[in-house]
């Protein structure tokens, strides 16, 4: 993985806006009616295409296909993977909806577009269509090559096995650890294909962050971090094999615009999150709940290797920061932790669902600008 060195890299954290033909494919695809798989394979393919240029134009440093070919960064496995044929299971109230309960009324509790799937496992979990992983790399290598290699460097995302049994519940498996050993084996073919194709693998975690208030509702403190031990655990040995330098991390606390006052702070969960295989860590820095976490790393020291990618734009609601801002929040860190440690990124996604994008595109890539002018004037 490159570090910032003449000049501040910058990144995204995986998702970015679909335009609205792809959107109607992918709708099609979920609901399984009037859908051409040849078009929409044709279709992902020249919009991974067109959205690498797009980052490129706008300043990225290290860009992705921009998930273009995904219902989401976590349930897209439901189609890949046997097993997942169940009614979905629910959670329960969340922390903040307990609090806020008629802001979350006239929300609803669930997160994401309405109509993508969440079926329960109630099966034995295999692999049935691994070459959808080879045409998301095929895709990307293509796209590459096409841009000359304009970009510093070029990642995949993947979800997590923490977070894939938070949004895909269990029914089959006899506990909650046998469940995540079971999808961190299989979720390790598509981890190793990553690396082996040359491209930095990011594992998506919100489990980590967001998990405390929704998916580990009713659990106390101590009982959280260790699931946050054990989901760590089952990563990095489903990552063993993929070289620390090509493995970053994405934690969040939920890409939505609300409260967020349920939110477990960053320092109770970094320490484990630091000691995994992970070299870079890409967390939230920009919101109004997040940012002041930046202060943390005046007293944490950070291990050797370890790069930090902080959010500097905020994803969730439709202002464009101001470049000097963004030079400002990056600066930060770089004081904290030193120039080379510091990739600039964005909080979350800014198309986590397709057709559930809180931010309008056009907004989208406004901000992305705002981050590349940003990471120039930061010096």
């Amino acid at each position: 993985m490159q570090r910032s060195g003449d000049r501040i890299l910058t990144t995204h954290t995986g998702s970015l806006p679909r335009p609205d033909d792809l959107l109607a494919l992918l709708k099609a695809k979920e609901s399984g009616g009037g859908f051409d798989a040849a078009v929409f394979s044709e279709r992902v393919r020249a919009e991974v295409a067109a959205v690498v240029r797009r980052q490129i134009e706008a300043g990225l440093s290290v860009v992705n296909d921009g998930e273009q070919g995904k219902i989401d960064y976590s349930t897209y496995i439901k189609e890949r993977l046997t097993g997942f044929e169940g009614e979905a299971v629910p959670m329960g109230p969340s922390r903040e909806a307990r609090e806020f309960p008629g802001f979350w009324a006239e929300r609803g509790q669930g997160a994401g577009a309405p109509w993508i799937r969440r079926p329960a496992c109630t099966g034995p979990i295999q692999w049935k269509d691994f070459a959808a992983v080879e045409r998301d790399i095929a895709n990307l290598a293509a796209a590459k090559r096409a841009s000359a290699g304009a970009a510093a460097e070029y990642f995949l995302t993947a979800v997590s096995p923490g977070q894939a049994a938070r949004f895909l519940g269990n029914r089959y498996y006899p506990s909650h650890e046998t469940y995540l050993r079971a999808l961190g084996r299989a979720l390790k073919r598509e981890y190793d294909a990553i690396a082996a194709a040359g491209f930095v693998l990011q594992v998506d975690c919100p489990d980590l962050g967001s998990g405390w208030n929704n998916m580990f509702a009713e659990a106390g403190r101590q009982e959280f971090l260790q699931a946050v031990e054990l989901h760590l655990e089952v990563l990095d040995e489903a990552t063993r094999e993929v070289p620390a330098e090509q493995l970053r991390l994405h934690l969040c606390w939920g890409n939505y615009n609300g409260p967020h006052t349920q939110d477990i702070p960053l320092a109770d969960i970094i320490g484990p999150v630091l000691a995994s295989r992970a070299s870079a860590i890409s967390f939230e820095g920009a919101n109004p709940r997040h940012e002041h976490e930046w202060r943390i790393w005046n007293k944490l020291r950070l291990p050797a290797g370890k790069i930090l990618i902080p959010g500097v734009i905020d994803s969730t609601t439709n202002f464009v920061e101001h470049p000097v801002l963004v030079a400002d929040r990056i600066r930060r860190y770089v004081e904290c932790v030193g120039r080379e440690n510091v990739i600039a990124g964005v909080d979350c996604g800014f198309g986590t669902f397709a057709g559930g994008a809180g931010v309008h595109p056009e907004v989208a890539w406004a901000k992305l600008r705002a981050l590349a002018q940003g990471a120039r004037l930061a010096g």
